[in-house]
């Protein structure tokens, strides 16, 4: 099943922060269980082609998560970070730091808002240390990813 909903990525000039936003064609409660479940998680977060394998997720305020996403080649991409409030189909805010840029980590929130007839908007709002450093992860092809990963999830919670 092949969504018509677009991913919109904006990264302002000028201001180190990233916002995400994509709607879903189901409820909020499959949206969060999606990203609360990591078993599910496991299925639809990153680039099309990686494995992904996860040490830790605990999607609850005060919750930890780690995992590692694996390319086709065997490049090892690990990732970590703390939950530090989730409300179940609300709200989330999370660290995010990618372990190859060791001491740049991002604050993350993530919205999941309900538009009536079972359809749900998601939208990110991710805050840099630097300029330098939310450019590096434009230019790490993160947009890619967000966007194979949600196609992979609109299947995922078509489902749920």
């Amino acid at each position: 099943m092949a969504t018509t909903n677009p991913v919109t990525i904006t990264a302002p000039e000028g201001v180190p922060y990233i916002d995400i936003t994509r709607e879903f064609d189901a409820p909020v409660s499959a949206v969060f269980a999606a990203h609360s479940n990591p078993e599910l998680v496991k299925q639809w977060l990153g680039p099309n082609g990686y494995e992904m394998e996860i040490d830790e997720y605990e999607f609850v305020s005060g919750g930890r998560y780690k995992y590692v996403h694996r390319n086709p080649e065997g490049e090892e991409f690990r990732f970590n970070g703390v939950f530090h409030v989730v409300r179940e189909n609300d709200f989330a805010i999370q660290t995010f730091e990618y372990e190859g840029f060791p001491d740049v980590v991002s604050i993350e929130s993530i919205t999941f808002e309900d538009l009536g007839n079972g359809r749900t908007r998601l939208s990110g709002h991710s805050v840099y240390p630097s300029l330098e450093a939310r450019d590096g992860m434009i230019e790490s092809n993160m947009e890619l990813g967000v966007t194979e990963g949600y196609e992979r999830l609109d299947k995922i919670v078509a489902q749920l």
